[in-house]
């Protein structure tokens, strides 16, 4: 048995008669490019942490999503009254004005200036020295539970694009990411307004306010240096094991031919040769 390599003729017959094992080829090709492209990007790249499940920035985005309405039925008097526990909750804050204060039943009470910007459904619902006032629970902040949290968002005129936001919820419900900054005590005293969260077109007599919320960079969980190190390790690692397997395939292809044996002939073919009769 004799043979000889013939690379290239190899894999190009091998080509043209193996359409679907060069598919094969050209999507493990395809994964190393991308594997390798993905490495150098997340090398030379913040990226956020995917693996935190909370902060700052999905809380005011789920925060915005929410359509915050006036009661129908409460008149303008009730309207402008502040909630009793609210104003209670809000001296306390300005007495200590600390960012984070854990009290015996282990709820934590923020006042943080946050990306959040208002609109009123009319002409009525001013957004100039006033406040807003809710109650949620913590499943429609996304935060997980059924706890009750309360809300309260201050706006001031000449601040269209930051609010000042009172928080307290229970301290394992908050995200742990980089806080806000704090907000400055306001000179005004605000009467903030109670809403009430509202999936339905609004009635006439009610104010309807929406919530836009914009992404901060600076309140996202990056990953560490050496996280990203881990990741691209791991990328080059498995993209040197496909490239690996796609040279073990291509040599494979270029030799199988080379095993078949090549007979000499001297001219007279086999088949033509008469049989001898016994």
């Amino acid at each position: 048995m004799m043979g000889s390599w013939h690379p290239v003729t190899n894999l190009r017959d091998y080509v043209s008669h193996n359409p679907p094992m060069v598919t094969f080829l050209l999507c493990m090709l395809s994964l190393v490019i991308s594997f390798v492209c993905l490495g150098s990007y997340s090398y030379s790249h913040t990226l956020p942490n995917p693996d935190t499940a909370k902060d700052w920035n999905k809380l005011l985005s789920s925060l915005s999503q929410l359509q915050l309405c006036t009661k129908a039925s409460a008149d303008s008097s009730v309207l402008a009254s502040p909630a009793p526990s609210l104003l209670v909750e809000q001296k306390n804050d300005k007495e200590t004005m600390v960012d984070l204060t854990k009290t015996s039943s282990s709820v934590t009470h923020l006042h943080l200036k946050v990306p959040v910007a208002l609109t009123a459904s009319s002409a009525r619902g001013s957004v100039k020295h006033f406040g807003l006032y809710t109650s949620l629970r913590a499943s429609q902040l996304h935060l997980g539970g059924n706890e009750i949290v309360n809300v309260t968002l201050e706006f001031l005129t000449g601040n269209r694009t930051h609010t000042c936001l009172n928080i307290s919820a229970p301290s394992h419900l908050l995200p742990l990411s980089p806080h806000p900054m704090k907000c400055p005590a306001f000179k005004k005293n605000i009467s903030p307004i109670h809403v009430e969260v509202s999936n339905q077109l609004p009635a006439a007599s009610q104010t309807c306010y929406s919530l836009h919320s914009k992404n901060d960079p600076t309140l996202t969980v990056m990953l560490t240096q050496e996280e990203r190190t881990v990741a691209v390790r791991h990328l080059l690692e498995v993209s040197v094991f496909l490239l690996g397997v796609c040279m073990v395939l291509c040599l494979a292809a270029s030799v199988k031919r080379s095993l078949i044996p090549c007979y000499h002939w001297n001219g007279l073919d086999l088949k033509s040769e008469p049989l001898i009769d016994s």
